[in-house]
């Protein structure tokens, strides 16, 4: 009886060492995903990263002004890329009526008013073959190293959102390019009704994530709008170009900390 005891007692700690082994290997795994040194934080420096989406997250396959000219010049528009590029920026930087919002809904008031302007045609016909290129992912891609740099933020327990001033139609390109269950929250500003930089869309955000200001950072490639809006909130803010230049640099920041700058300069 005595040695049947002590075999059952042997059989009891050798499953007990290996319950507990278990998990121990699951998180051996996950870490070896990263390199060793962004595992010297006992934790995130951030709980979240709010990304920009057009010119930070997605970037346009093709060149506005290209784009424009292809579809105008089935409607006898003659005009110089340079020329339709200039009007572009001219257009986009006038005061929209009287509402500080561009884009309510899905826009179309908004980009009409951009497309002829930028075209000199007014042919609705033509306006809605450029919004609806726009729809399509097709007219998209994501950042270089997004997608990974984002997935090993995840990986670490960090969440993700978007804040965007868009319209209606980012959802759906986001679902498209197959990145939405990147994101845990998705602030637009045609829904929220505020477009940065007030700060009202970043603190749409951090009700949607449940959490301070001094536990997220944004990430945009708009001085005013991304960096004095989110600071605005209370929010700590990289400006896309500047501070940051990649979406791995994005990740390493938030998983190391000051290192990250440390080992870059090495």
């Amino acid at each position: 009886m005595g040695v049947l005891n002590g075999k059952l007692q042997q059989q009891q700690h050798s499953r007990a060492l290996h319950s507990t082994a278990q998990p121990l290997q699951l998180q051996q795994v996950a870490a070896a995903a990263m390199p060793r040194s962004w595992l010297s934080l006992s934790r995130p420096a951030y709980k979240a990263v709010l990304v920009d989406a057009a010119g930070t997250l997605l970037v346009p396959s093709e060149r506005t002004a290209d784009v424009y000219l292809r579809y105008a010049s089935k409607y006898g528009v003659d005009l110089s890329e340079q020329e339709v590029l200039q009007r572009f920026r001219s257009a986009y930087n006038t005061p929209w009526g009287q509402s500080p919002l561009r884009y309510v809904g899905d826009g179309r008031p908004f980009w009409r008013f951009i497309v002829q302007q930028s075209t000199g045609c007014c042919s609705e016909a033509l306006f809605e073959e450029v919004y609806e290129y726009y729809e399509q992912p097709e007219a998209w891609e994501l950042a270089p190293g997004a997608v990974q740099a984002l997935s090993k933020l995840r990986a670490a327990g960090v969440r993700l959102a978007v804040v965007s001033n868009f319209d209606t139609r980012l959802r759906p390109i986001l679902a498209a390019l197959n990145v939405d269950s990147l994101f845990d929250a998705v602030v637009v500003s045609a829904e929220v009704g505020v477009e940065k930089p007030n700060p009202v869309i970043f603190e749409s955000a951090l009700q949607q994530l449940g959490l301070r200001p001094s536990e997220v950072v944004h990430v945009g490639d708009d001085r005013r709008n991304d960096v004095w809006g989110a600071r605005d909130a209370g929010v700590a803010a990289w400006l896309w170009g500047v501070d940051v230049h990649s979406f791995d640099q994005v990740a390493r920041r938030v998983l190391l900390g000051p290192a990250a700058d440390d080992e870059e300069e090495e």
